[in-house]
């Protein structure tokens, strides 16, 4: 029997931190470079976005900290390196879009989400400004008021 074709990407690992640090302003969907361990591991849900950023050097994406657990199973003449700076795959406009972003006006770039679409390793990453702890306060503040409003209406 056939397997049914990815019609929704599969999420591996998500970034919940970046929410709460930076104001999220435009998102991008990059491919990465992996090696084969890596595709195991990613396959099997074992990576970790929370310290990780993106990061430009010389008119390039690379993904800086993320970490992916080696399996036991993978090849033994390989040395895996889990926490090795990735490549990100975008086209030349949007890098160049990137760059001057981050360069100019003070924007950061950060990695959102990792998932599977149509059998290929995706990361979506966010163009981001960082927020202050008062702005972090104010967050939770309306969430937290949010709940309330909700709590009252399913009571009446």
């Amino acid at each position: 029997m056939a397997r049914p074709k990815d019609t929704e990407p599969r999420i591996i690992a998500q970034n919940k931190k970046a929410w709460h640090d930076y104001f999220i302003e435009q998102r991008f969907e990059a491919g990465l470079v992996l090696q084969g361990w890596e595709a195991k591991s990613l396959r099997d849900g074992r990576a970790q976005l929370k310290e990780s950023y993106v990061i430009v050097q010389n008119g390039e994406i690379f993904l800086f900290g993320a970490h992916f657990s080696p399996l036991k199973t993978t090849s033994t003449h390989i040395k895996a390196d889990p926490t090795r700076t990735r490549k990100l795959l975008l086209h030349k406009l949007e890098i160049s879009r990137l760059v001057g972003a981050v360069e100019r006006r003070g924007y950061t770039l950060v990695p959102l989400s990792l998932y599977w679409k149509f059998g290929r390793a995706k990361i979506e990453i966010a163009l981001a400004k960082g927020k202050k702890q008062h702005d972090k306060r104010a967050a939770l503040k309306e969430r937290e008021s949010n709940r309330e409003q909700e709590r009252a209406i399913k009571q009446h």
